[in-house]
């Protein structure tokens, strides 16, 4: 069993910043990659951004270039810088480990940008 719990999210005007963090515990000697997700109501889950453990990183177009993933792999903790947001990046976003015993999920953080 692997357990994730996400932070830093919150409410942010046009063009501002956040930083989620997303800390890992349990079996954590089988996690591979991880992965942050966002779900806005009434819209499909989607992927944001993916990193594996070797730092092989992957991107939504939508957010290229305003957010960056990285993780801290002895904290066992994987962190997305995002910039530039947009009224549209507003979701709940979620935390996505997969590990040799499948898929572990956060219960997610709310994003919400708005002047």
């Amino acid at each position: 069993q692997v357990q994730l719990v996400e932070s830093g999210g919150g409410l942010v005007q046009p063009g501002g910043s956040l930083r989620l963090s997303c800390a890992a515990s349990g079996r954590i000697f089988s996690l591979n990659t991880m992965g942050w997700y966002r779900q806005a109501p009434g819209k499909q889950r989607e992927l944001v951004a993916s990193i594996t453990s070797g730092g092989s990183t992957n991107y939504a177009d939508s957010v290229k270039g305003r957010f960056t993933i990285s993780r801290d792999n002895a904290k066992n903790t994987v962190y997305l810088q995002m910039n530039r947001l947009k009224p549209e990046d507003t979701a709940v976003y979620l935390c996505r480990a997969l590990t040799g015993d499948g898929p572990y999920w956060g219960q997610g953080t709310q994003v919400t940008v708005s002047s």
